[in-house]
């Protein structure tokens, strides 16, 4: 087990999910959604280095004034930045997002209050008709967490393949292949990177395919794959909204270095996504998914969208700086709810609002 010194404390706790070092006198943690910052120091820089030392020595990686950054997964799991002077002015810095190895139900996330039964139960429709679902949200925002939710609705006589960056995923399904890209070595050699791991699943004859995240190109190869049969595919991305995930992926695919006009990218996007989640971390920390939208089609040269379910903000409680809001169904009505009563889905309409 790895002893990472004044850290360890905060690694045990499991109301901490995320722990910030800042040098040796400033160590930040976020607790139930909230910075703190804690009154443990180090010694000074030698002392920080040596923690360092002591997570990436048993990785096989290491720091120096030629990898002055490195990412890194500790051995429970955990996901690890690591940056040092001179690129970081304030001495080592040290960046922790802890690996839980619980899963969250998602009767636990209608418990936080992260969305209510209505939501869960469209989207568990979604997955069960082979919709096409992008998670999108900021940092932090419980993208991941989400994704574990909504791929448990992935019947387990499928066959699962699973590609990240970091193997995050926590599947209980028992067909599952999961795929971790890698990383360059010191010399700069041997990196496997998503978009060869999304190529390459294309192979190995998946039900469906879960991306961990698209962040670049990848995402040519996984609207491709949305496009020609590979119906019930999931993914995460980073963005601010349903709108800026689409501008995302636009811009990822123009990455992948293939000449395609802007039209033709949205077209891409526009048959291959069906639904688009937003998660976000709102203002007194909690995560909520405050929208979960349909992509409807095309009009002119631009990809048309329609919420389905909104968060509603309608105050603040001053005892408690909680926010006040509610879900709500829009009144919209998805357009694909036909094709999926044609294959015997029961759907209750009460959910969009209606009778």
């Amino acid at each position: 087990m790895q002893t990472l010194g004044l850290l360890d404390e905060f690694l045990q706790d499991e109301t901490i999910t995320e722990i910030m070092v800042n040098g040796a006198s400033q160590i930040y943690v976020e607790k139930e959604g909230r910075l703190q910052l804690t009154e443990k120091r180090f010694v000074d820089d030698k002392e920080l280095i040596l923690v360092i030392d002591n997570i990436l020595g048993p990785l096989g990686k290491r720091i120096s004034d030629e990898i002055p950054f490195v990412d890194a997964r500790l051995l429970d799991g955990s996901r690890v930045n690591i940056i040092v002077p001179p690129l970081s002015l304030v001495g080592p810095m040290i960046t922790i997002r802890k690996f839980f190895k619980k899963r969250v139900s998602g009767s636990e996330l209608i418990s936080l209050g992260s969305c209510n039964q209505h939501m869960l139960n469209f989207l568990q429709l979604c997955v069960a008709g082979r919709k096409n679902i992008v998670i999108s949200g900021g940092t932090g925002s419980g993208k991941t967490t989400l994704l574990n939710v909504v791929s448990s609705f992935i019947k387990s006589d499928e066959r699962i393949l699973t590609i990240e960056d970091t193997a995050e995923l926590r599947l209980n399904q028992e067909h599952i292949g999961r795929l971790e890209a890698r990383l360059a070595d010191s010399e700069g050699k041997g990196a496997i990177s998503i978009r060869q791991l999304v190529i390459n699943a294309l192979r190995m004859r998946p039900d469906r395919i879960i991306v961990g995240e698209c962040r670049g190109s990848e995402a040519f190869d996984m609207l491709q794959a949305m496009n020609t049969g590979h119906d019930g595919s999931l993914t995460t991305i980073h963005s601010n909204s349903p709108r800026d995930c689409l501008k995302r992926l636009e811009s990822m695919v123009l990455m992948a270095g293939i000449d395609i006009p802007t039209k033709t990218i949205r077209e891409m996007i526009s048959s291959a996504i069906n639904i688009i989640v937003h998660i976000s971390r709102i203002q007194d920390g909690s995560r909520k998914i405050v929208s979960i939208t349909q992509i409807t089609g095309m009009e002119s040269d631009t990809i048309t969208i329609a919420p389905i379910f909104e968060f509603k903000q309608t105050g603040l409680d001053k005892a408690t700086r909680k926010v006040v809001g509610d879900f709500r169904p829009t009144g919209t009505i998805p357009t694909f709810l036909e094709e999926l009563k044609v294959k015997g889905m029961s759907i209750d309409m009460e959910m969009f609002g209606g009778g």
